[in-house]
């Protein structure tokens, strides 16, 4: 029986990409791929994709409007222990706070907050656009696996999750200052680049990722 691989369309763009990278790295077995709205499609789950893009607001806006896929959410991640994997905003929706146009509450399955890039060189311009090298904090977590350090990624993002834990910081990028490019906890992984957009490196993330069920 294939296992089900369901990404939530919160309303926030990049649904595409990210599918078509889900679908790409499904080949390694038998899954099926499938965008959702309806939180009762979370019920089989065996995989759940959170893909964010724009403000932080916005997306969590857009994810609690969808009826009961918050709760339906927190069943299947937090206590049935399905596999989540948030990209770029679905990262950061994480966190308890985000700080970009206000204070906005997060899902706060990770400690911390979502605060702006200050690099502190001058010439460095924000957003934080393009590609820059992963600093693995966790060399041996399974979700780098075949991931060396140094590997490039593709980031598109004017704000990063500063985590209370550090251990829930996997890896890093520089960019005038030290950014959260990977969280984990638990079942729960998530990044702040786009690994749909990141060739090889992210295609063996994502394929990294449907193995650890």
């Amino acid at each position: 029986m294939s296992k089900q691989i369901r990404i939530i369309n919160c309303g926030s763009g990049n649904l595409h990409s990210v599918a078509a990278g889900m679908a790409r790295a499904a080949a390694i077995g038998d899954y099926d791929v499938t965008v959702i709205t309806e939180a009762t499609d979370l019920q089989d789950a065996d995989y759940i994709v959170l893909p964010g893009q724009g403000a932080f607001a916005d997306c969590m806006r857009g994810l609690t409007s969808l009826p009961g896929m918050r709760e339906a959410l927190e069943e299947r991640v937090l206590r049935a222990g399905v596999p989540y994997l948030g990209i770029c905003v679905g990262m950061q929706m994480l966190l308890e706070q985000g700080r970009e146009h206000g204070d906005h509450a997060g899902l706060g399955w990770i400690a911390g907050e979502v605060v702006p890039i200050t690099p502190g060189d001058p010439t460095l311009k924000i957003p934080h656009m393009g590609w820059n090298e992963l600093q693995l904090n966790q060399p041996d977590h399974p979700f780098f696996a075949g991931i060396e350090d140094g590997a490039h990624v593709y980031f598109v993002h004017s704000y990063h999750a500063r985590c209370t834990d550090p251990d829930n910081v996997l890896a890093t990028a520089d960019y005038g200052e030290t950014l959260t490019a990977v969280i984990g906890k638990d079942n729960i992984i998530a990044t702040q680049f786009h690994p749909e957009k990141s060739h090889h490196t992210g295609q063996t993330l994502l394929e990294n990722f449907l193995r650890m069920s």
